[in-house]
């Protein structure tokens, strides 16, 4: 039954769903609307993008990885149940059926179920010692396993959390090898980029087995993995880690009858509500969003965009009007004291997106020349070929260099041409940049060539 002031209810207590949750109690006191959040799991709020530095040891604490715990949310009047999986939601009766035998109605529904990891059709991928990146236990099960003796680690899958665990696996003393079916790692890199990334893999030890989809997963008398087999080869392993990226999870919108998109996660409109049923909204990594470039739909599971467009559906289910302003897939991440980063469009996005672009690739360092601690770095540029529009960036060494990405990402998000950039004023002094910033000397041969 539902009660009577309206009610929320929230479906996942991660980034979209709580952002939902805390942004539509801002707005609405608690004698207005009622807030119930239904969790899986056993905990709130936590950063799945800090497992692989908890597993490292960076982090050294479980705990730091959470930003609130469900008394604090109770202290805002947002009712969190923690261990209650939502079973069945029914759109024409406006209800959520939980497993703990309670049916709620609601006013509104937020779906927040967040992403699965993919788990391709490969035999033994469920036994003992396979482990992917997704919950805080997955990493307490794999910092288990190191801490009962695992020396060979295979890793499966080349994006940015398989590299991440590679790193810090490596570092745990394992022998790591990645194994990947793709002929580089970080498939959004272009060619030329990702090669650097591979080679500073292999010359930290870490190998590297492309172009090689794993076919089995072997294991021993005792059900516990042995090893990765591909066509190519077999790779003994104590350890096997699923690194393989991230599809939206969508089984119970699916089974409710809500409508999903062309990538496979729930279509929503631009407040986040989805397109088939108005008094539900969706976000986060099981939800349909675009490229804020050229508009095409995609699905981009990444914790930045899931806080704010549930913060989205929170203002708007709170009386506030707001917009999710699409996704560039700006991101960054580091392997050794390699930075990787990237933003906007890859040669392969703007072929299929129909663009007539070029490309310049510059070579600077992260320093004047002349200071200590300067570092090489790579800045490749793409841009419209006829109105000289900035469509993407990467970036790729050593410290200091990869959070340069986030004033490329800030000048595409802007509209900027790549003349436009070229000229704009960029901080100085010889502890941070040469006098030109790479980033500004990319731009600058990017229109320099464009215009000749």
């Amino acid at each position: 039954m539902k009660s009577a002031k309206d009610r929320l209810v929230v479906i996942g207590g991660d980034a979209a769903g709580m952002s939902a949750a805390a942004q539509a109690r801002r707005l609405r006191e608690a004698g207005e609307l009622e807030i119930v959040v239904l969790e899986q799991g056993p905990d709130v709020s936590y950063s799945a993008c800090g497992i692989p530095y908890w597993v490292g040891g960076q982090v050294s604490d479980r705990d730091k990885l959470i930003a609130r715990t469900p008394a604090q949310f109770a202290a805002q009047d947002i009712e969190v149940r923690t261990g209650t999986r939502a079973e069945a939601v029914d759109l024409d009766a406006g209800t959520v059926t939980t497993s703990a035998g309670d049916t709620l109605g609601y006013d509104n529904l937020v779906v927040a179920t967040g992403g699965r990891p993919l788990r391709p059709p490969v035999p033994g991928l469920d036994a003992d010692g396979v482990h992917g990146v997704h919950r805080l236990a997955d990493g307490a099960d794999i910092r288990a396993a190191v801490a009962a003796g695992a020396k060979r680690a295979v890793v499966l899958g080349g994006g940015y959390i398989g590299l991440e665990m590679a790193d810090v696996l490596h570092g745990r003393g394992l022998d790591v090898t990645v194994v990947l079916a793709d002929p580089m790692p970080m498939s959004q890199l272009d060619l030329e980029m990702a090669e650097r990334v591979c080679k500073a893999l292999g010359d930290m030890g870490i190998e590297m087995q492309t172009e090689q989809p794993a076919r089995e997963i072997e294991i021993d008398a005792d059900g516990v993995v042995a090893a990765v087999r591909t066509d190519a080869g077999r790779y003994p392993a104590d350890l096997v880690v699923l690194g393989l990226g991230m599809g939206p999870e969508v089984a119970l919108a699916e089974d409710a009858g809500l409508r999903l998109g062309e990538t496979g996660a729930i279509e929503v409109d631009r407040t986040q509500r989805s397109r088939s049923h108005p008094e539900v909204f969706a976000a986060g990594d099981c939800s349909q969003t675009y490229s804020r470039i050229t508009g095409e739909a995609l699905h981009v599971a990444l914790g930045t965009h899931a806080s704010k467009q549930g913060r989205v559906a929170g203002s708007v289910i709170g009386g506030r009007a707001a917009r999710f302003a699409g996704v560039l897939g700006t991101a960054l991440t580091k392997v050794g004291e390699l930075e990787i980063a990237r933003t906007g469009l890859c040669t392969t996005q703007a072929e299929r997106a129909g663009y007539e672009y070029r490309s310049e690739i510059i070579e600077g360092t992260t320093r004047a020349g002349y200071y200590p601690g300067a570092e090489e770095m790579a800045v490749k540029l793409l841009i419209d070929r006829g109105a000289g529009q900035l469509l993407g960036a990467q970036i790729v060494g050593g410290p200091g260099s990869g959070k340069r990405i986030d004033v490329l990402a800030t000048a595409i998000w802007a509209g900027m041409t790549a003349e436009d950039f070229a000229g704009s004023d960029l901080s100085y002094a010889p502890p941070f940049s040469p006098t030109y910033d790479p980033v500004l000397v990319a731009a600058r041969v990017a229109s320099r060539v464009e215009q000749g």
